[in-house]
């Protein structure tokens, strides 16, 4: 244990309440942990840091309070809850973990696209009900995935990856983004694509991209309706780049075949909320990069650059 005198020479950071073990551990003995109300309280000026998961909003407001803050370190890639040009004016750093977690969040997509286009979902509670007494061979037929064309909307690294593993099933591939791919690695056979020509002509539709003011509501009415009827959605992004309602009716509809999501609009869904209770729909409780591998490298590369921030030095990853 610290003296309150050793612990009050520790920086004093604001953190999730609630850490994983590998945060704990890597944070033990070199920081103050204060609670996440911190951040809602007055101006404090002993303040250095502040370590978050994603969950919460962290603002300009927010930052503002804290006269000394000099760094916001984030346990994910996304910052689109980061006041992040706001905390630039106030000439705090921010850092996430990229790179680290492309493939993991690449495996999920896959999975998801596997348990969607297969019915996994349907099969596990078929197979485990007291009505499963036989093979038929004409039940729950699913769409194939090998050979189908895929439209990954978004093309970063996580995009990338993801091309990788469809290019595995010889998939034929399509990509929307701002500016064509320059940097193709693996010399992957790709097409470059409006977003209106890859709604129409995918069978399994991924969406990789940032969540922005341009592409929050990105997948909605307009677009499922461009859609084949046998297509299924992925969304491994964020949940607000597809309009909910939309989805919602376009699978109760018949207007696509299918989802499988790992993020949703709101998160989590109410309970009662409609798209929970169909049965062409496979749900994942955000679990992009959630492998123990994957958490524990994040882990590192937070504390990492938080623990650089406090020094003044530069980030191992900054935004």
């Amino acid at each position: 244990m610290f003296s309150e005198c050793e612990m009050t020479q520790l920086p004093r950071v604001i953190t999730d309440d609630v850490l994983s073990d590998n945060l704990i551990e890597l944070l033990d003995g070199k920081i103050e942990r204060l609670p996440w109300a911190t951040l809602e309280g007055p101006q404090d000026e002993t303040v250095d840091g502040v370590l978050t998961f994603g969950h919460m909003l962290v603002t300009a407001e927010h930052m503002a309070r804290f006269p000394n803050l000099k760094v916001v370190s984030n346990y994910g890639v996304g910052v689109d809850h980061i006041d992040v040009e706001g905390a630039h004016e106030l000439n705090i750093a921010v850092g996430n973990t990229p790179h680290v977690l492309n493939g993991t969040t690449a495996d999920q997509a896959m999975t998801l696209l596997l348990a969607a286009g297969r019915r996994l979902r349907e099969g596990d509670i078929y197979a485990r009900s007291p009505e499963f007494t036989y093979f038929d061979p004409a039940y729950m037929l699913g769409t194939e995935i090998h050979h189908q064309t895929v439209g990954i909307i978004g093309l970063g690294g996580i995009g990338y990856q993801i091309a990788r593993r469809c290019a595995a099933f010889d998939m034929n591939i399509l990509y929307h983004k701002r500016t064509e791919l320059k940097d193709n690695p693996d010399n992957l056979d790709l097409t470059y694509v409006s977003l209106d020509k890859l709604l129409e002509q995918s069978d399994f539709v991924v969406a990789i991209c940032p969540l922005t003011e341009e592409t929050t509501g990105l997948i909605g009415t307009e677009e499922f309706a461009k859609m084949k009827s046998s297509a299924v959605l992925i969304n491994v992004a964020r949940g607000p780049i597809v309009d909910t309602d939309a989805l919602t009716t376009a699978l109760q509809e018949g207007q696509i075949y299918a989802a499988g999501l790992d993020v949703t609009d709101p998160e989590p869904l109410p309970r009662d909320h409609p798209l929970l209770s169909l049965d062409n729909v496979t749900i994942a409780p955000h679990l992009g990069s959630a492998t123990m591998q994957t958490r524990r490298k994040m882990a590192e590369i937070s504390v990492e650059n938080l623990l650089l921030g406090l020094r003044g030095e530069t980030l191992f990853h900054s935004v």
